[in-house]
């Protein structure tokens, strides 16, 4: 008898058998199932498109931007009216974060995007056919393959009393300024010149042609791709930053140099 009691007793499971061997079941479960629902929906029907249309671009809308430019587009005392902006204007200030306003301002700053690609085009697609506007230009106009020579030249004329002749940027007056170009993309290169947000002028067809458009976007794009030439660009600010660089860095190092001899000879 004591020996059978032994046994039973040896023979005992751990208390956390039972739960390890649940756990087990459901891993295997679980495994099983997703593999099944994986194999069902590649031999399934192809999934339903999921591209946002104008109708979803018009909610959007109310319900981000017709605070400020009304549920028609009419504009308030907030924010301006939208009709004729097209949706080439709603694709540069939306893609760019700049709508919507985060607050009232001199001009409205770049911030990160509060949109994704398929609902900026939703939202640029309602402006559209609500009220028509400039659109979007053919894709060799962005393919920065055009004269980057001749886009140098027309930018210097054009562009460069604000952007600099580097698209570094500038300031303008009272707390305005014109925003570096060495990130902006080609179809927002392009629709700036189209639509003249905030400050900047509007280059209609009769100002610069869709060439000349595409030349200076062409000037642009190789300035983003090829570093600068002479060295440490320093902003491409121009005289003004190498000047100070000079007077700190080379004439300390002069005042530096001529220390070092004194304090030696003594």
């Amino acid at each position: 008898m004591a020996r059978e009691k032994k046994r039973r007793s040896t023979g005992r499971r751990s208390p956390l058998a039972a739960a390890a061997l649940i756990g087990i079941g459901l891993l295997l479960t679980g495994g099983a199932y997703a593999g099944a629902s994986a194999a069902m929906a590649s031999t399934g029907q192809p999934a339903a498109s999921t591209a946002l249309t104008a109708d979803d671009g018009k909610k959007l809308f109310q319900a981000n931007c017709a605070t400020c430019h009304g549920l028609d587009l009419q504009g308030t005392e907030n924010g301006p009216s939208l009709y004729g902006v097209g949706e080439l204007s709603v694709h540069f200030q939306v893609s760019t974060g700049r709508m919507p306003l985060q607050m009232q301002g001199p001009q409205a700053p770049q911030k990160p995007v509060q949109f994704t690609e398929e609902q900026i085009a939703a939202i640029a697609a309602y402006v559209q056919s609500t009220s028509p506007g400039p659109t979007f230009p053919a894709a060799q106009v962005l393919d920065a393959q055009g004269d980057a020579a001749h886009g140098a030249e027309l930018f210097r004329i054009n562009c460069a009393m604000c952007h600099n002749v580097a698209g570094a940027g500038g300031a303008l007056t009272e707390g305005k300024y014109a925003p570096n170009l060495h990130t902006t993309t080609p179809l927002n290169m392009y629709a700036a010149m189209v639509t003249g947000p905030q400050n900047m002028p509007v280059f209609n067809d009769m100002n610069l042609t869709q060439e000349e458009k595409r030349d200076i976007i062409s000037y642009l794009v190789y300035l983003q791709q090829n570093e600068s030439p002479g060295g440490f660009s320093l902003g491409s600010l121009g005289p003004v930053s190498e000047g100070l660089f000079i007077w700190i860095f080379g004439i300390g190092s002069l005042i530096a140099l001529t220390v070092w001899i004194t304090a030696k000879s003594n």
